[in-house]
């Protein structure tokens, strides 16, 4: 069984990718355009395998075009790179919604009554096996790259965490050390977050990761890729825990001139 999947991701990596697709890449993927050229070859067949192997579904009207298709995978991409994967194997679905969707909130009593609330979200993901993304937000995300917002990074970081079957912001990692070292790095962190936020004060990581420590997780993901240099000056030591995690230097790589 194993064999035959290697086999058939072999299959796929080896696709002609057509040129069309590596211009949407170009355009909306700023990370690609700073790739050297081995680097993109490597993500275009990790999009190779993502776009057979998952379902990618088009929600509330949206058109599952190329680009759609592109965007979302190669994004998805950039966090495989350098690194042993099996494609975010918990997942099978991707759901994309033209703008920001509603999800059921929590329960509570207006008067005599019981309301189901409603909140808005960018993105989601479950751990039965979804993402959910909102393309207008996916596209903001990658497009405007120095904001640390990126809905794709943020929800496909969550399913790297989710890949041991528990939701807590400690990926698999390569063995015990690197597990004492994550642990005493993030928490520091992430108290520190937890700190700032009860203080008011101004943080270049989101405040959104203060929630619990899998939002933390995917907040400094977003972080690490698309504010690496400001990142790694205010906050070293989570920098390099993530370099070595994700086996990227995403201030080197952006150093680089686009091609």
């Amino acid at each position: 069984m194993f064999g035959f999947k290697r086999r058939r991701r072999e299959r796929l990596r080896q696709r002609p990718f057509p040129p069309d697709w590596i211009e949407i890449l170009r355009q909306n993927v700023r990370y690609y355009r700073h790739l050297p050229p081995e680097d993109r070859q490597e993500l275009h067949g990790h999009v190779q395998i993502l776009l057979g192997e998952k379902n990618l579904e088009g929600c509330g009207g949206l058109e599952l075009t190329d680009e759609v298709r592109l965007t979302v995978a190669g994004q998805a991409a950039v966090l495989l790179l350098h690194r042993e994967t099996d494609y975010f194997p918990q997942l099978r679905s991707i759901l994309i919604y033209p703008d920001a969707f509603l999800v059921p909130a929590d329960i509570h009593e207006v008067g005599d009554d019981i309301v189901q609330g409603e909140d808005i979200h960018l993105g989601e993901s479950w751990g039965l096996g979804a993402v959910v993304l909102s393309w207008r937000h996916v596209l903001r995300g990658t497009r405007d790259a120095r904001d640390g917002q990126n809905v794709v990074l943020h929800e496909f970081a969550h399913q790297l965490d989710e890949e041991d079957g528990v939701s807590n912001g400690t990926p698999l990692l390569d063995d015990e050390e690197a597990y004492n070292t994550w642990a005493e790095v993030l928490s520091g962190a992430y108290e520190k977050l937890w700190h700032d936020v009860e203080r008011n004060r101004r943080t270049l990581i989101d405040t959104y990761g203060a929630s619990d420590p899998a939002e933390f997780f995917a907040v400094i993901t977003e972080c690490f890729f698309e504010r690496p240099a400001a990142m790694h000056e205010q906050h070293p030591g989570l920098y390099e825990v993530l370099m070595d995690f994700y086996h990227q230097d995403p201030e080197t790589i952006l150093s680089r001139p686009p091609a």
